[in-house]
């Protein structure tokens, strides 16, 4: 018996193990995930699962991020670029520091006055996810459908929404399209509970666990001996070695984008890009998915999001709604979105700390541009049915069905009311 347990207990570590190098082994082969949520959009290239036969799709409902943006503060990259300036004056650089601070000019000359905003890549992005849509369903894009968008009031959002629509009316020139950037519809677009954001400012909350994460710490010695000769400059310039290199790190992760082809991943290991992801992963994690340190309060959020899809659905199933409903927001919309409709691999609950990435990453829950799409089909009995797309790619989500990838839309809605009510916000303070 003994024997038996042991071997269990070994292919367990096995298995944990294997499931442990899995985002190592990624980010190793593409880097850009260690960007979290912003690893450039990747376009899907899976063929989709055609509809049952004699069934129709009448209605689209979608969720989308915006796409591709540079840093959120043009400090981000001016920050690192004074230090190298500074050790380069002290005549502190090796050849591969003086290096870096020649790409780092050339960084900023792109990234200069363009903090927090829309990049080109994003207008891109969000237009071919337009497109693809297009093509996908040209029925529901004519002159007599009704298509309306409605993006939350921050600028990179509002751009989105723009590029989008303007690929659609190039499509269809004639199409009947609706958009709106205003705060009347930020109640459902980018909602967050007192709670949310009380507990987001508690440094004794979910941020306690986090930042316990994060104090196993992150050796800066390598990676600042490849740039720097003389240590005596961190302590003249007053800048710390980790602070640097996670300065660094945040230009690397973002250059994929800008419109530059620099790249900065070689300065840093695979081992070091996956141990920087960690951290952004948990913080992300903590803050908006389904973490059990949040107490509930990211999908309470997302629960009037969750509303506004089932009656835009059981207005357009009844022929009183849109044929398209296009919607534009934040990562910290749509991660909370993802989990409470619990689309797979998006709705993990992990106590564990170090632990959270064998189950949930951002890059695949949220990277620039991520979206969700609904499809409505019917047939002429008008049974409808829906199949569920996460970043253009067909999901699932745990409740029974034959027609896997497309469920009963009944079964779906019945599934998302129940959710709702679990998550209510008028119910935290009995949880």
């Amino acid at each position: 018996m003994k024997k038996r347990f042991l071997s269990i207990a070994l292919l367990l570590c096995s298995v944990m193990n294997v499931s442990a190098q899995k985002a190592l082994e990624e980010i190793s082969k593409d880097p850009g995930k260690s960007g979290g949520v912003y690893y450039a959009y990747p376009a899907p290239t899976e063929a989709q699962t055609p509809a049952p036969k004699g069934y129709k799709a009448f209605y689209i409902s979608h969720y989308g991020r915006h796409g591709s943006r540079y840093m959120l503060n043009d400090m981000d990259y001016m920050r690192p670029l004074m230090a190298l300036r500074t050790a380069n004056e002290m005549n502190a650089l090796t050849a591969k520091g003086k290096d870096v601070l020649r790409r780092m000019e050339e960084i900023w000359k792109e990234a200069e006055f363009h903090g927090d905003e829309l990049a080109p890549l994003g207008k891109r992005q969000h237009r071919g996810i337009a497109e693809r849509m297009y093509e996908a369903f040209p029925h529901l894009f004519t002159n007599k459908t009704k298509v309306t968008a409605r993006s939350t009031t921050s600028m990179r959002v509002a751009l989105s929404m723009v590029a989008f629509c303007e690929r659609l009316k190039e499509l269809n020139p004639k199409l009947n399209l609706d958009w709106e950037t205003s705060r009347k519809n930020m109640s459902y677009l980018n909602s967050h509970t007192r709670r949310y954001d009380e507990l987001k400012r508690n440094p004794q909350g979910w941020q306690r666990e986090h930042n316990r994460f994060c104090a196993r710490g992150i050796d800066a010695t390598r990676f600042t001996s490849s740039l720097i000769t003389d240590t005596a400059f961190f302590r003249q310039a007053r800048v710390f070695p980790n602070m640097l290199m996670s300065q660094l790190f945040d230009v690397a992760i973002d250059l994929q984008d800008m419109e530059t082809d620099i790249e900065m991943y070689d300065i840093f290991t695979n081992e070091e890009l996956y141990q920087y992801w960690l951290n952004s992963n948990s913080w992300f994690y903590h803050c908006d998915a389904d973490s059990p340190y949040n107490l509930g309060t990211a999908l309470e959020s997302t629960v009037p999001l969750l509303r506004n899809i089932v009656e835009g659905a059981d207005a357009a199933i009844k022929g009183e709604g849109d044929d398209v409903t296009l919607r534009f927001g934040h990562d910290g919309n749509i991660i909370p979105l993802c989990a409470i409709m619990r689309l797979k691999g998006c709705d993990a609950k992990v106590d564990d700390l170090f632990k959270i990435d064998l189950q949930w990453q951002n890059y695949y829950v949220s990277p620039m541009g991520a979206n969700v799409q609904l499809i409505f089909y019917r047939n002429k009995a008008n049974d409808v049915i829906v199949k569920l797309l996460h970043n253009e790619r067909e999901t699932s989500i745990p409740i029974a069905t034959d027609i896997a990838p497309y469920y009963h839309w009944k079964d779906v809605r019945q599934f998302f009311e129940a959710q709702m009510k679990k998550h209510d916000p008028k119910n935290a303070e009995t949880k």
